[in-house]
C-alpha cells in the first residue's frame, strides 16, 4: 500500500472562508488570492470552492492559463505585472488585467500594440517599500498612463506593510489618500489582515476622507486557506476561519523507552520519565518543518499531544502519554481538522517551528497525494 501520508484540501471551508472575508468587507468586491499554486493548495483543488469570488488575482501567466482552462471568464490580476514586452500579448489573448508599479512597464505599454486597450492597476509605494511608485511620483505615473492608447481603465492599488501588527493602516491609508483624492478609478488596498482587522465601509470613509479609503476591491489571500493572519494575537477561530488542508498520516512504529533515554537524530532529547512514543510517517521531506522543536503539537486520533525529537526526513516521534490506546495505524492529524472533529491551527504548527502558516502550505512536498473533499 502507498505510504500513509496524504493532504486534504476542504472544498467547503474554502468557501466558508470567502464568505466571511465578504462579510467582513461588504461593500467591496473579492479577489481570491491563488498565487503560489494557490498558496500549495492547487489552483484545481481549490476553483469549485473559490469560484463565488469576484477575480483571480495571482502572478504567473501559467497559472493565469490555468485559471481560464478551468473556464473562468472574469476577471484575472498579474499582482506584479509583467516581466517582459511579450507578456501583454498574452495579458490581450487572455483578458488579463495587470499591475503597474514601475516605469518600465509603462515603457512596455507604449510601445505594445493592441487593438483591445488594458485593464491596469497603478501601484502606490505608500510605505512598504518593495513595488511601486513613490507618493512624489505616483501621479506622474497616472499621467503617463492615462495618456497611452494602450491603457483603457486605470485602477489604484497599494500594499499594507503592517495590517497584521500595532502600526497598523493609518498612516499608510492617510498617504493613498492624500495622494489619490481626484484621481478617477476603482481602489484596491486590503489584504486578509485589513479586510478583517481595518475594513473601511463607504460610510466610514466618506466620513473621514482626508484618512479613511475603501476598497472596492479586497484581496484575502491566507485567510481564505483557513489561516489567522494576525497569530498569535488572534487565532482562526476568532476570524471564524476553517481549515483549507489537513495534513494526516498514520503511527507506523511504536517505541516504550526509560527515563534518560534519548530520541532521534543529536540526542537532544532526554526523557524525563518512562514514555510511550509513536513513529509517525511524516518529516521534513514532506514539507513538515525540521525546524519544529520537541512539544510542537500534533493530533493522534483526535487527542492533543506533542512530538518528541528532531524531525528526520522521513519520520518523526510523538508522546502517546496522552493516548494510551493508540498504536500501528492510528491517525496522525499534523495539521487541519482530524477525523473525530478536532482541529489544530497550522498557525500552532508553524508558530512552533519558527515560521508562518503561509510557508507550510507552499511547502507541501509533491510527494503527499492530495485529495479533494467536496463535503466535510
Amino acid at each position: 500500500m502507498p505510504r500513509p501520508i496524504h493532504a486534504t484540501i476542504h472544498t467547503d471551508a474554502l468557501r466558508h472562508n470567502l464568505a466571511r472575508t465578504r462579510e467582513a468587507a461588504p461593500d467591496a468586491r473579492v479577489w481570491a488570492i491563488v498565487k503560489a499554486d494557490a498558496y500549495g493548495h492547487g489552483i484545481e483543488r481549490v476553483f469549485e470552492g473559490l469560484r463565488a469570488a469576484d477575480g483571480f488575482a495571482l502572478l504567473d501567466l501559467e497559472e493565469a492559463r490555468r485559471v481560464r482552462a478551468l473556464g473562468w471568464r472574469g476577471p484575472i490580476l498579474l499582482l506584479e505585472g509583467v516581466f517582459e514586452l511579450r507578456d501583454l500579448e498574452l495579458c490581450s489573448r487572455l483578458d488579463l488585467w495587470h499591475t503597474v508599479h514601475c516605469n518600465e512597464q509603462i515603457d512596455m505599454l507604449a510601445t505594445h500594440k493592441t487593438n483591445v486597450p488594458h485593464r491596469v492597476f497603478l501601484k502606490m509605494n505608500s510605505g512598504m517599500n518593495r513595488l511601486g511608485f513613490t507618493p512624489q511620483r505616483y501621479r506622474a505615473a497616472w499621467t503617463r498612463l492615462n495618456a497611452l492608447p494602450q491603457v483603457d481603465e486605470i485602477s489604484l492599488i497599494t500594499h499594507f506593510s503592517d495590517a497584521d501588527g500595532a502600526r497598523g493602516v493609518d498612516e499608510q491609508m492617510a498617504v493613498f489618500a492624500e495622494v489619490t483624492r481626484d484621481l478617477p478609478g476603482e481602489r484596491s488596498l486590503s489584504n486578509s489582515a485589513a479586510t478583517l482587522r481595518h475594513n473601511v465601509t463607504a460610510i466610514e470613509a466618506s466620513a473621514h476622507p482626508d484618512t479613511r479609503v475603501a476598497s472596492d476591491w479586497v484581496r484575502p489571500g491566507i485567510a481564505i486557506y483557513g489561516s489567522a493572519p494576525d497569530f498569535p494575537e488572534h487565532n482562526a477561530d476568532h476570524w471564524g476561519l476553517q481549515p483549507g488542508m489537513t495534513l494526516t498520516s498514520k503511527i507506523i512504529a511504536t517505541q516504550a523507552i526509560e527515563t534518560g533515554a534519548t530520541v532521534g537524530y543529536g540526542s537532544n532529547f532526554v526523557a524525563d520519565r518512562p514514555l510511550h512514543l509513536g513513529v509517525v510517517a511524516c518529516g521534513y521531506a514532506d514539507g513538515y518543518p525540521r525546524s519544529c522543536p520537541t512539544g510542537t503539537p500534533v493530533l493522534v486520533n483526535g487527542v492533543r499531544t506533542r512530538t518528541v525529537g528532531r524531525v528526520s526526513m522521513d519520520m518523526l516521534t510523538v508522546d502517546l502519554t496522552p493516548v494510551p490506546n493508540a498504536g500501528f495505524g492510528s491517525e496522525v492529524t499534523l495539521w487541519g481538522r482530524a477525523t473525530q472533529g478536532s482541529v489544530l491551527s497550522i498557525d500552532e504548527v508553524a508558530f512552533a517551528g519558527g515560521t508562518v502558516g503561509y510557508e507550510l502550505m507552499c511547502a507541501l512536498a509533491p510527494r503527499v497525494p492530495v485529495l479533494v473533499s467536496v463535503s466535510d
